[in-house]
């Protein structure tokens, strides 16, 4: 080939061609993830074989095989569930005890809850500073459409209960648990030994202690160690106690991350003139808090799971109330699976939710992809 002739051919680039059918899209995904080797095939032929031998009967039983109407359990006479109790039950579900003619106050607080939440966890929101404030301000808000007050109607919070209940505690918990963990983290890595000491004592003992403890210590002892004019209701305590028991536990994960910073980071915030707190807040916390992202949300996801401990201490959450319809005369023997399994439904969707918001922001923020 001459000289001219492979300048020629060097010019004329070939054109990119499509990635091969068989490793892109759908068909890529379950090659790799699926079929990639023999144990893996293996192990998905025989979890499509344990799909086939459950589901076709658990749909049967939930849905074809299903009774939907009746007013009592002995009109349900097929062989599959009885979901003829929803339409008499479900506001019971969702609202425990609380009046009828005030649910539209609880809508009202979960439809604020959304853009209080976007504003949280949603990049690039219109009026993003305002909404900020909003967000800060939502608590308050819920709290006196929830309780009552200033003109609305005082609703005693022992009505608290179904889901609404589990929404609350949880809630409650997981917003108030990560500032106080990030500071119980910092106080356990501090140099002033009573603060450490402090930071370390609280942090073993809650760990150390079972939350059903904590709880009956809430209902029976808490009130003991407050003054005579201070008066706490059943769920202020459980909601302090939840939250105490997960700021433990928040501590310890936001350490991990805390100890996986290079001390070069620390000295940058010190060479820049950062004090402590502003090397910290600017520094060091958004690079540790994005480590431990997924030990974060396993400690929301655990405590929003264990707000359903308030049924031993007579707080009836949405396992409460399930429990309540089995022993219910006019449904006993009738509703033994279903209301638990709607049970199970509401956790699945808050819990799988957080799940695969916290994979999404992981991504988000992970600077080492291209």
């Amino acid at each position: 080939m001459t000289g001219g002739a492979f300048h020629r051919s060097r010019a004329e680039m070939v054109p990119e061609r499509p990635a091969p059918i068989i490793s892109v899209g759908v068909i890529g995904w379950v090659r790799t993830n699926l079929f990639s080797n023999w144990l893996s095939v293996m192990l998905t032929l025989a979890s499509l074989a344990l799909l086939a031998l459950i589901v076709p009967p658990l749909i049967d039983w939930a849905f074809l095989d299903a009774d939907y109407t009746g007013s009592v359990g002995k009109e349900c006479t097929a062989e599959g569930a009885c979901w003829a109790w929803l339409d008499q039950r479900i506001e019971q579900f969702v609202y425990g005890l609380y009046p009828p003619d005030a649910y539209w106050r609880v809508n009202l607080a979960l439809v604020l809850m959304v853009p209080a939440l976007a504003y949280l966890l949603i990049n690039n929101m219109p009026y993003a500073r305002y909404g900020r404030w909003y967000a800060v301000a939502y608590p308050a808000i819920a709290a006196f459409l929830l309780v009552g007050g200033l003109g609305l109607e005082v609703i005693r919070t022992d009505q608290f209960g179904g889901f609404m209940l589990n929404l609350v505690a949880g809630l409650t918990g997981i917003v108030l648990s990560l500032p106080v963990g990030i500071l119980l983290a910092l106080g356990r890595r501090s140099r002033m030994p009573i603060v450490r000491m402090f930071s370390v004592g609280f942090i073993e003992f809650i760990r150390g202690v079972p939350l059903i403890t904590l709880l009956f210590v809430a209902t029976i002892i808490l009130q003991f160690f407050l003054p005579p004019e201070v008066s706490l209701n059943q769920l202020v305590r459980v909601m302090i106690m939840i939250t105490l028991f997960a700021s433990a536990y928040m501590a310890e994960v936001i350490r991990g991350g805390l100890q996986a910073i290079p001390q070069g980071q620390f000295e940058a915030g010190q060479a820049m003139g950062l004090g402590y707190w502003q090397s910290m807040r600017l520094i060091v916390l958004p690079q540790a808090l994005k480590i431990s992202i997924p030990g974060i949300v396993n400690t929301f996801i655990g405590l929003f799971k264990d707000t359903t401990l308030v049924i031993i201490i007579g707080l009836f959450d949405i396992l409460g109330q399930a429990r309540l319809l089995q022993t219910n005369p006019d449904w006993l023997g009738k509703v033994d699976y279903e209301t638990f399994l709607l049970a199970a439904l509401f956790f699945f969707v808050i819990c799988f939710g957080m799940s695969r918001y916290s994979i999404n922001l992981e991504k988000r923020l992970d600077t080492t992809r291209r």
